[in-house]
């Protein structure tokens, strides 16, 4: 299973998300080809009801704790209400880190 899959998994069954995108971005930076350590998160949920960011990539940290053991090396994180979501759904580009 690609750690794309695992990220997905995770997410959905710790946070169930009304949208969830989980994007490689790997060959954005200086690494290996097929390689899986840099994602985009964008996610939607009603458990951020109330909470702050910081509240909200804990949150989403946690659910990937052993990811980030495992060599996930960087996360890029969109945490949306669905209010927020359905008002403001911009979510910048990625710049692109290669050099």
């Amino acid at each position: 299973m690609s750690v794309e899959q695992i990220i997905t998994e995770k997410l959905t069954a710790a946070l169930s998300p009304s949208h969830l995108e989980v994007i490689n971005e790997s060959h954005n930076h200086h690494v290996p080809p097929n390689s899986e350590i840099h994602f985009k998160v964008i996610i939607t949920c009603g458990a951020f009801e109330g909470k702050r960011l910081l509240a909200r990539h804990r949150a989403v940290n946690e659910a990937l704790e052993t990811e980030f053991a495992n060599g996930l090396h960087a996360l890029s994180m969109h945490t949306f209400t669905p209010t927020e979501w359905a008002e403001e759904c911009d979510v910048p580009a990625s710049p692109k880190c290669k050099g």
